[in-house]
Order: structure tokens, then C-alpha cells, then sequence
């Protein structure tokens, strides 16, 4: 394992004292529910197992409403506080997502005419048992065509009109920013003119490797680097038109999408550990490392408009990942939904201390434990 785990005392979190996690209990409910009901989780590097997780899941199912001070003290009755130390000091990162809400049309017209698709027929899951000779190591997905797994084609190929006429339109949107950015964030809203919402979320996509258009940019000296965000790259398209398809197109992976539910407007959408994410309190992670349903505490001084000014401090939890977390001190936090959410999580680019809950019924396998 590449990184180190040192005990911590809960009194020695910066924040903690002040922190309300009582949000995080029906989540903690619901991933109990589905490993009991579905399946367990898959155990990351770390090796905290989702049984392991159990108990203190079932009791979080299990507690009346908490205020925060009680919530407080049911993390500190079930877990034990570890820092992620990683082997060259240098401390842990998080950025920001978020679900958009975008207005669309059920049919194209002269404005709405950029779709959503959903996941093609074609498109196979590719694993070592299937990968053929030459395909990249990294490619999850693939094409199969004449019986043969080939690369599926990719982002400039669709828009070019590869998937027309196969039915797999979702809805269309008035701007392929729009729908790039819904790809970024792997999950929106769809907004009808009749008042209709709808939930869609990431299905699958085709593999190809996931290459940020914000770093295109500044290696070509449009945006400055210590002022990019989301709002700067989209002021940047809306001011350039005539390059948009070039400047996407470099980021050749592309989404595809499938309905969720929406049984809760106030929830966010369904993510990767089959429950709800909460806006402020979920957290995407490198699941190869982490395991989803365990708590974290991070902390960052310089993320500070988020909290009216206060340097971020949250009891979150593991929910989601994606593509570009990748690490053992390294999170997406999950901001919520519509225009504001988007404004909050756009300029999250932060340096932030990351402590991990362990079962206490398991720290001692991690070092020796402190109350």
C-alpha cells in the first residue's frame, strides 16, 4: 500500500467539534439496505470489507433523528479516525460535481437538436477474459462487430452522426456544451416545457480515456491556469464558436445514459453505490483504494465559500468515483443540483487533509487506536 494510515483522536480533527453529520445517517441506512439486499461492496485496497462496515451501518438504520452533537457521538462510538499519509508529504486533493439541470425537448426542432443517448447494443463490457490482442489495457468497453471486440469509435465519430437513426436518443438539449458538460458530470436533470422532470445517469461510455478540455486550454494559453473553472471554460466556448467541436472533440470519451428515478427532488441522483448522494456529504473516491458506505472527515483551510468563509470541514461519505479520482487522499465532492450547485462546485480546486473512519471493531489491524 502505497500511502500510510496514522491514528488520530476525533478531538484532534480541525472542525470537528463543529460539524453536523446527521445527514449522513439515512445514507449510511440505505447502503446497509443494499448490502443486505443486493450485494456488498466491492473491498478496496485499504481493506475495510462492507461486513466490516455493517454493524455500525445497522446502527445508523437503527437510530432515532440525531441532533449533531449525538450524530458526533455515534461516529465516535463506531469508528476510529485514520490520516491518509501519502509516501512524498504531500497532502490530499479535492474538486467539486455536481448534477445540472438542463432544459430539452422530447423531439428535435431547429433549436433542440443535440441528444442524449442511451447505451448503444454494440457497445460490450471488455474485461481480461474477452480483451482482444492489442486493445488497450485501459479500455472497459468496446464494439462488437461481425463477432469481433474492436475500439468503440469515439466522441467526434457520434456527433458526427455515428448512433442516428438507431433510436437511442434520450432527449435533446439547445447547446453540445450542455450535453458535454452533462458528461463531465455524469448525471442531470431534464427539464420539459409541460413541467416534467427527469433523472438520467451515467450508463456506460466508450472507453476512451478521459482527456480534460480545461488543460487543453491553458497549453494554449487561452485560459489561465490559476483562474480556470468550469464558468471560465464555458465563457471561453460561448466566445469561440467557430473552435467548440475541435476543443470537445479532444476529449475523446464519450457518455451514455440510462433513467433514474426521481422519487426524491430534494436526493441526488443514484450514483456508483446505488443510493442517493447527498449534497454536501458525498464523496467520490478511488474505489480500487476505497471501499463505498465508509465515512471520511476532510478538511481544507483554502476551501472556504462553500461555508460562508470557514475553512471546509465534513464528516463525508464514500458514494460515488469516477475516472479522474484516482489516490488514496484524493475526492470529488458532491455539491447537489441546478445552476447553484454548479456554482459552488465549479471552482473547487483544493488542497485538503483527508481522515478515514475505520470500524473500531478493525482498527487495531491499522495501528493502535485512540478514543
Amino acid at each position: 500500500m502505497e500511502f500510510g494510515l496514522k491514528p488520530v483522536a476525533f478531538s484532534d480533527l480541525p472542525g470537528w467539534a463543529e460539524d453536523d453529520p446527521s445527514a449522513l445517517l439515512t445514507a449510511m441506512a440505505r447502503c446497509r439496505d443494499h448490502i443486505a439486499q443486493s450485494k456488498p461492496y466491492r473491498t478496496g485496497a485499504i481493506g475495510i470489507t462492507a461486513e466490516e462496515l455493517l454493524p455500525a451501518l445497522s446502527a445508523a438504520a437503527a437510530a432515532s433523528p440525531l441532533d449533531a452533537a449525538q450524530a458526533r457521538a455515534y461516529f465516535e462510538q463506531w469508528f476510529q479516525p485514520f490520516r491518509i499519509e501519502r509516501p512524498d508529504g504531500e497532502r490530499g486533493f479535492v474538486t467539486a460535481y455536481y448534477e445540472p439541470e438542463v432544459d430539452v425537448r422530447a423531439e428535435p426542432d431547429a433549436v433542440f437538436r443535440f441528444p442524449f443517448y442511451r447505451r448503444p447494443d454494440d457497445l460490450v463490457d471488455v474485461d481480461d477474459g474477452n480483451r482482444p490482442p492489442g486493445l488497450d489495457p485501459y479500455f472497459a468497453f468496446g464494439r462488437l462487430r461481425d463477432g469481433r471486440i474492436e475500439e468503440y469509435p469515439d466522441r467526434r465519430a457520434i456527433e458526427q452522426g455515428l448512433l442516428a437513426g438507431r433510436g437511442l436518443e434520450i432527449a435533446y438539449a439547445r447547446s453540445k456544451v450542455d450535453v458535454f458538460f452533462v458528461h463531465i458530470q455524469g448525471a442531470a436533470r431534464l427539464l420539459y416545457p409541460d413541467g416534467t422532470v427527469r433523472r438520467i445517469t451515467y450508463a456506460a461510455k466508450t472507453g476512451h480515456r478521459f482527456s480534460p478540455i480545461g488543460k487543453l486550454l491553458i497549453e494554449r494559453g487561452e485560459i489561465d491556469a490559476a483562474t480556470v473553472s468550469m464558468a471560465s471554460i464555458r465563457a471561453w466556448l460561448a466566445r469561440h464558436p467557430e473552435q467548440v467541436d475541435d476543443v470537445l472533440w479532444h476529449n475523446r470519451s464519450f457518455i451514455f445514459f440510462r433513467d433514474a428515478p426521481v422519487e426524491d427532488l430534494h436526493l441526488g441522483p443514484v450514483a456508483a453505490a446505488k443510493v442517493p448522494l447527498v449534497a454536501g456529504r458525498s464523496l467520490a473516491v478511488d474505489r480500487l483504494i476505497h471501499t463505498f458506505a465508509t465515512p471520511f472527515f476532510i478538511r481544507s483551510e483554502s476551501l472556504t465559500h462553500m461555508d460562508g468563509g470557514k475553512p471546509f470541514a465534513r464528516t463525508m461519505l464514500a458514494l460515488d468515483t469516477g475516472s479522474a479520482i484516482v489516490g488514496p487522499a484524493r475526492g470529488d465532492i458532491f455539491t447537489g443540483s441546478g445552476d447553484g450547485a454548479g456554482a459552488l462546485a465549479g471552482n473547487v480546486r483544493n488542497t485538503a487533509d483527508f481522515y478515514v473512519f475505520v470500524p473500531r471493531s478493525i482498527a487495531a489491524r491499522f495501528g493502535h487506536g485512540q478514543g
